[in-house]
């Protein structure tokens, strides 16, 4: 990555990246956990309500596998842009 178009494509697709996945984990994180956990209520899952599995254990397994999302995606970028550590 030699010039600054490549820096700032590179740079906009990181961005673009964390702002998808951010947006998932804010979804699951608040949306379900917190904001529609009474109409995920009324949905079990597992023997235990929807809403309240989102609030104390879904939100972390999502962020976890976002984590491994990301890093898969960021090296797919480095290798795109030439960047491989290989």
């Amino acid at each position: 990555m030699k010039d600054e178009k490549s820096r700032e494509a590179y740079w906009r697709k990181n961005l673009s990246y964390l702002a998808i996945l951010l947006s998932i984990w804010f979804i699951v994180s608040y949306l379900f956990g917190i904001v529609l956990v009474d109409q995920l209520n009324t949905i079990r899952m597992g023997g235990f309500k929807l809403g309240f599995w989102f609030a104390q254990q879904g939100s972390i397994y999502v962020f976890i596998i976002l984590i491994f999302v990301y890093v898969w995606l960021m090296n797919k970028l480095d290798k795109d842009f030439d960047l491989n550590e290989d």
